[in-house]
């Protein structure tokens, strides 16, 4: 059933069916219609985790102070103008308001239409709030969280029976820097405002938030490159200056590269980083000045790398080699893939892949633009046509042990097929 075609049609219509598909559906029965991909996945997960669909469950609202705190520690908050000028003019006449919630779904940031915020209030969906999905059930701010891309959720689609008078369409806002989320904006309303158009509309204006986060990384690697010019006239042999998140501002005597990973914490003195070998760290304004040493450890020798998909939200892939050792936090995506290459040791094409991730064997574009990102912190340790993990590394996976749990995020049929083979 095309919710928002119908939706726009007959809004009472579309509500009525979907509460029939709801009830049929948590009651075990067989449903009139079967509930969209993305709204049965979540339904599945609130089951797993034990939500109440027939009554709300309201976590303590943060403190002001809290709040204010976080706004202040939030990359959210340079994007606030974007948003607004996006999504508030057209908001307030529909009769909806925006809400911005940080990566742990704590609502900082809501504003629009003042009746609309009235009965937000009634749900619980006020400053500080926890709209989380394992903790409210389906909804426009905790799903796109969990799924990692834009979600409209109308009527009974919610989880929770006392949010079915609801419409909201939310989509992720990652940082360009990792592609970690750092929030999601969403857009609800009451029932009768659902426009079939607003998912694509809250979606566009999180990627053009997005976009500009882009723009102001890209003009702090700009400042600490001209901090770096001097630095680096001075040095012999091979050295770079990195962002503290990796990214390269410039080099000297060594081929340049975007990125580097780095640990999850980093101190001065000597490391060992991915594709460099052991380094000498020391602080700038901004960054790291990084000193290569002149003997480059063949990272192929004795490498083990551990994919650890235990966790419902963290996902990490550690490696080990004979130098030490490093671990990174994995985006949804990057999760997904690494976890279909670990369970092919003969390798996948770009298009196997994406029969595998959206089964539709033609997105090999996609598929290659985020192995080209993942082989930038897995450099020597990967390797393509076919895309597949060295012969020399030794790859484990840690998963779940409730298989029901695995990835839980993803919609891929390949992810999906593997949990349910699994399960029986």
């Amino acid at each position: 059933m095309n919710v928002t075609q119908l939706a726009a049609v007959d809004t009472a219509r579309a509500a009525r069916m979907l509460s029939e598909v709801r009830e049929a559906t948590l009651s075990g029965q067989r449903a009139p219609l079967a509930p969209r991909p993305v709204i049965e996945d979540s339904w599945g997960r609130m089951l797993r985790s034990g939500v109440d669909p027939d009554h709300d469950f309201r976590s303590g609202l943060l403190s002001p102070e809290e709040v204010h705190r976080r706004r202040e520690e939030s990359p959210l908050r340079h994007v606030l103008p974007v948003l607004r000028e996006g999504l508030l003019s057209v908001a307030d006449t529909a009769r909806h308001i925006m809400v911005v919630a940080d990566a742990d779904g704590r609502v900082l940031w809501r504003e629009g239409s003042t009746s609309v915020l009235r009965k937000a209030d009634g749900l619980g969906f006020e400053l500080g709030a926890d709209w989380r999905e394992d903790v409210v059930g389906t909804n426009g701010v905790g799903t796109p969280a969990v799924v990692g891309h834009p979600v409209q959720v109308f009527a009974s689609e919610h989880f929770v029976r006392s949010h079915a008078s609801w419409t909201c369409a939310g989509a992720p806002i990652t940082d360009p820097r990792d592609g970690r989320l750092i929030g999601v904006v969403d857009v609800s309303g009451p029932l009768e405002t659902m426009h079939p158009a607003t998912l694509a509309w809250v979606d566009a204006v999180a990627k053009l938030a997005e976009a500009r986060l882009r723009e102001a990384h890209l003009t702090s690697l700009e400042r600490l490159r001209a901090v770096a010019a001097p630095v680096l006239a001075r040095i012999g042999g091979r050295a770079l200056v990195m962002d503290r998140d990796g990214w390269t501002a410039a080099v000297t005597g060594m081929p340049y590269t975007s990125r580097t990973a780095l640990p999850k914490t980093l101190s001065a003195g000597q490391r060992w980083l991915p594709g460099l070998g052991l380094c000498s760290l020391e602080p700038l304004a901004g960054g790291w000045l990084v000193r290569a040493a002149a003997d480059r450890p063949q990272p192929r020798t004795q490498t083990r790398i551990v994919l650890d998909v235990t966790q419902p939200r963290r996902w990490t892939v550690t490696v080990s080699a004979g130098a030490g050792e490093w671990c990174r936090e994995l985006s949804p995506r990057h999760a997904e893939l690494l976890y279909l290459l670990a369970r092919r040791p003969a390798g996948r094409s770009a298009a196997g892949l994406a029969e595998d991730l959206f089964g539709d064997a033609g997105r090999t574009v996609t598929v290659r633009a985020e192995m080209s990102r993942v082989r930038r912190y897995l450099e020597g340790f990967l390797e393509h046509r076919p895309y597949r993990f060295c012969d020399e590394v030794d790859v484990r996976v840690l998963v779940p042990d409730d298989p029901s749990e695995l990835l839980p995020h993803s919609s891929a049929p390949a992810i999906r097929q593997a949990r349910h083979k699994a399960v029986s």
